[in-house]
């Protein structure tokens, strides 16, 4: 459905994205993140014909984002991070004024944007002035407007930045709702969202894409994997001796200065190789040893621990380019 190739914007001699390249299908969410100014908004703006690509490709829906914008803008809907509203339209006028500009047939505008009123939950605040609505539903307004010509793509930039924790879940069920009939590239900060609602994540960093994958592939590769974490009582380096020779354990250390620990336990932390568990070893080597064992715990990377990997390893090498990328 969205197809991009060795995608690339320069202003001046300051690349903002670089030889980007990936594919979104049909029906999916692709999680798209990185650092401010890593290139995410230039990429988004595009794709949705805001911007002109100095070289590369893009296609939505078989369309030339360059050759084609016309045809493109009619396949898409986007939802730029301040959402284009007017505050003094109710919302139900809004939606009809911009199925007007988005070429609806005078006749088809009625059952078009009441089905956006449906789908965003915002049937009490049809006739509500948008200047009245709070910033959840001004978001979902937004969202609205995007979909209203229910287009087969949607661009989504920081949809939930600045909602409390109750908007960004309904906003996220809307977007989850989308999925499956719809293709959709949702930008965002916050880094749980994305394990819950996309199906796969795109990582661009520095103008360039570091990884696509999906959440889980990620974790699993990207961030060393799993582990475990022991709260011991007796001698740690004893311990740490004897579990640094098991079978699928790469790394274990004890951590220093843990807060809450009682003064007589140790923390102990493994790092067990990819694909493998050697948790029943592990418990069975502390035990018999003689040393007491309180409590053992999984430890599992997260996108968080991914995205810092990803995102950190070039810091400092180089500088960065003069103004934003986003």
């Amino acid at each position: 459905m969205i197809e991009v190739e060795h995608l690339s914007k320069i202003y001046a001699s300051t690349p903002a994205i670089q030889d980007v390249t990936f594919n979104v299908e049909a029906g999916e969410i692709l999680g798209f993140l990185g650092p401010n100014g890593a290139g995410k908004t230039t990429t988004m703006r595009i794709l949705a014909g805001y911007l002109p690509a100095s070289s590369g490709t893009a296609r939505i829906a078989g369309y030339d984002v360059h050759e084609n914008s016309m045809a493109v803008r009619g396949k898409i809907g986007y939802l730029p991070e301040t959402p284009p509203l007017y505050p003094e339209m109710t919302v139900e006028g809004f939606l009809h004024f911009v199925a007007g500009i988005k070429g609806i047939a005078a006749g088809d505008r009625n059952s078009k944007v009441n089905s956006a009123i449906a789908r965003c939950n915002l049937e009490e605040k049809r006739k509500i002035l948008i200047r009245k609505l709070s910033k959840g539903f001004r978001q979902r307004v937004g969202i609205a407007q995007a979909i209203v010509h229910d287009p087969p793509a949607i661009i989504l930039d920081e949809p939930t930045v600045g909602l409390d924790p109750r908007q960004i879940i309904d906003v996220r069920n809307l977007i989850k709702s989308l999925a499956g009939d719809r293709t959709i590239i949702l930008s965002t900060h916050i880094l749980p969202e994305v394990s819950m609602t996309c199906s796969r994540v795109a990582i661009i960093n520095r103008g360039s894409i570091v990884a696509i994958n999906t959440p889980e592939n990620l974790m699993a590769q990207l961030a060393g994997g799993g582990g475990y974490e022991l709260e011991i009582n007796g001698n740690p380096i004893e311990l740490q001796k004897l579990l640094q020779l098991l079978p699928g354990v790469s790394l274990v250390e004890i951590a220093d200065n843990v807060e809450g620990l009682p003064p007589d336990r140790f923390l102990i932390r493994i790092v067990s190789e990819a694909g493998l568990e050697p948790g029943r070893d592990i418990a069975a080597v502390t035990v018999g040893a003689g040393i007491g064992l309180h409590e053992m715990r999984r430890t599992r990377a997260t996108l968080e621990d991914v995205f810092l990997e990803l995102t950190t390893r070039e810091m400092g090498s180089g500088e960065e380019g003069v103004g934003s990328r986003e």
